[in-house]
């Protein structure tokens, strides 16, 4: 819609489940895709897309690709790609992302911070940028 496309589905293969009757809590680090449709309590980290069912209950920070949320989600949201909110589903969190779809009937409380192309490192939470900001020698910027 603005001249650039955000990142789409990457393959509909969904490498990790957590199904409707599992309760897990901790840290997730999926090569790939992901799907959950139980209840999950901790951080998700995938290198690919991750989808939120409709049944599903999070309290987690979700990093990945593209996000999809028809489930509940408490938690901060960071999509390099697309972060698409379904009728059912309930966000209650910080969103960064590319892209953002909100359906009608969705729910969504927090605040958005929209990516540009260049603000989309892939980096694991607690890595360290090699972005470098400049400073005078108090430490502040010039």
């Amino acid at each position: 819609m603005f001249g650039r496309r955000p990142q789409t589905p990457q393959n509909k293969k969904v490498d990790t489940i957590i199904g409707k009757d599992t309760k897990a809590n901790g840290r997730m680090e999926v090569s790939g895709s992901m799907r959950v449709d139980g209840c999950f309590d901790g951080d998700i980290q995938a290198d690919g897309d991750v989808a939120i069912g409709e049944n599903a209950r999070l309290k987690a920070a979700i990093h990945a690709v593209n996000v999809t949320i028809a489930g509940e989600v408490e938690g901060d949201v960071h999509a390099s790609g697309r972060l698409e909110i379904a009728s059912t589903g309930r966000l209650y969190g910080e969103v960064k992302a590319s892209a953002l779809r909100i359906e009608d009937g969705a729910i969504f409380r927090g605040s958005c911070e929209m990516l540009e192309e260049r603000e989309c490192p892939k980096l694991l939470p607690g890595e360290v940028s090699e972005v470098v900001v400049l400073g005078d020698d108090n430490g502040e910027n010039e």
